[in-house]
């Protein structure tokens, strides 16, 4: 009975030998498993062994190569001046007498990346509209722009001013269709024979609208100044539309217009003037003017006598008087030497004015908006100096320029590299006013314009496009060298 009893209370366990391997493999796991925190257990307290050595010599560690560093450069000042081999344009150069490197090599190999990545680009800019992107310029298709025509004039008898009378030293006209009234004086300002030295009684007089319109506006003659010859002038005499640029002091290259039709290069002129410092510069490059006068597209004129010596104004004779100078021309197209010119000039006058009904299209400024603050930005950047600032500044508000950003709904403040316009007798009095007032005032011509746009209150239909537009005309190089002065 024991026996029995034994045998019910006694529980029988069978392994077999799969159990036993999985057992095995478990005791395995659970070793691995140990062994393996203690491997990041044992990290664990080499991180925080560097980071109480870290934290007990931080200092050491920052200060010792600030030490180094100055003993390096405290070296370097008690040297001598010597040679300094600049690797990326491969020269060695030398110090100049106040110790200074001569950097003029590097910033020209500057410059000529710039323009080398700006040359020739004939890509659209765009901006975007509502959410959709758009073309800045929109220009006719191609196929339209071949049998594009200039339109023909109509005369109105609703103009405000009909007929515009040029004061000058001789009594015959330098073209047809306006006359010129004899006027010789001279002095020691910046006005002289070639302006008429306008007085502010004159300057006053001028600013009021008639369909006679009296006015200074330059002349040409030996006396006066910007002397060109015969030749020159009987082919600007054949211009019907323009397209000008003037390089005068040797300061810019010459770029050759890009993005034309074929009807237009029937039917436009491509006109940059150059004076002899420019010619030599520009000769010494290897860019000679060919036997009929032309380099490329573009038709040279070679001024001499140049009334001004500041080449800033000089240089604002071809870009605000081509009505003076290309006569019998309906349209004109003035770029800055520094840009070069890449649409076509149907094309855009279609675009910016004819479609517009406007009569002159002209960049609106990119950064400011106020007279005011544009002066405040020209004698901070020191592109005239404060007293002749003051003084236009001081004029402008006697005559009640107001402070408005804005005249007529639209932002006065031009950037001016580009202007494209209609010759007619309203807009070549606007310009003959503002050449007159960057004349008796400073050559920033932003700082004048929104003025004769306020006082001339009779022009209303102008186009001041936006910069984006701008950049769609032209690519930018900027200037290359600075421009050499007259020295008589």
């Amino acid at each position: 009975m024991s026996s029995s009893i034994f045998n019910t209370n006694s529980i029988s366990i069978s392994v077999s030998d799969d159990e036993s391997d999985e057992l095995g493999r478990m005791r395995v796991r659970v070793r691995r498993k140990r062994k393996k925190h203690g491997h990041h257990r044992a990290r664990t307290e080499f991180t925080q062994r560097l980071i109480r050595l870290f934290v007990k010599y931080w200092t050491l560690l920052i200060f010792l190569p600030a030490a180094v560093l100055l003993i390096f450069e405290a070296t370097r000042i008690g040297r001598k001046p010597g040679l300094v081999v600049n690797s990326e344009i491969n020269e060695v150069k030398k110090p100049n007498l106040l110790g200074n490197l001569e950097l003029s090599k590097l910033k020209e190999l500057s410059q000529e990346k710039k323009i080398d990545s700006n040359l020739n680009r004939l890509d659209p800019t765009t901006h975007v509209v509502g959410g959709v992107r758009e073309r800045c310029l929109k220009l006719l298709p191609a196929e339209e722009l071949e049998h594009l025509d200039i339109p023909v004039d109509e005369e109105s008898i609703s103009k405000p001013v009909k007929r515009l009378v040029y004061i000058s030293d001789h009594e015959t006209p330098f073209g047809g269709g306006e006359s010129t009234l004899s006027w010789q004086r001279t002095n020691g300002t910046r006005f002289n024979l070639f302006t008429g030295n306008q007085t502010l009684d004159e300057r006053e007089a001028s600013f009021k609208v008639n369909e006679t319109a009296v006015v200074h506006c330059g002349f040409f003659s030996e006396n006066g100044g910007f002397k060109i010859s015969d030749k020159d002038k009987s082919y600007m005499q054949t211009c019907k539309v323009v397209v000008s640029t003037c390089a005068f002091g040797g300061g810019d290259d010459l770029y050759q217009p890009i993005g034309m039709s074929e009807a237009s290069l029937k039917k436009v002129c491509y006109v940059a003037f150059w004076d002899e410092i420019t010619l030599s510069a520009q000769e010494s490059q290897g860019n000679k003017i060919g036997e009929d006068g032309f380099i490329g597209k573009w038709r040279i004129v070679i001024v001499q006598n140049l009334p001004f010596v500041d080449q800033r104004l000089n240089g604002k004779i071809p870009k605000m008087l081509p009505h003076r100078l290309f006569p019998n021309s309906k349209y004109s197209i003035w770029v800055d030497s520094k840009s070069q010119f890449r649409r076509d000039p149907l094309g855009v006058l279609e675009a910016l004015l004819w479609r517009r009904n406007s009569m002159l299209a002209i960049s609106e400024h990119g950064a400011r908006s106020s007279v005011y603050d544009e002066a405040k930005a020209v004698v901070k950047k020191h592109k005239a100096t404060p007293k002749e600032v003051e003084v236009q500044i001081t004029q402008y508000r006697h005559d009640g320029l107001p402070e408005d950003k804005r005249f007529n709904g639209k932002k006065a403040l031009n950037e001016a590299s580009v202007i494209v316009r209609k010759h007619s007798p309203l807009t070549n009095l606007l310009m003959c006013l503002w050449f007159n007032e960057v004349v008796r005032f400073t050559s920033r011509d932003q700082l004048s314009f929104p003025y004769v746009l306020w006082r001339l209150k009779v022009l209303k239909n102008i186009n001041m496009f936006p910069v984006c537009t701008r950049k769609d005309l032209v690519n930018s190089m900027g200037h290359i060298r600075k421009a050499k002065p007259l020295t008589s």
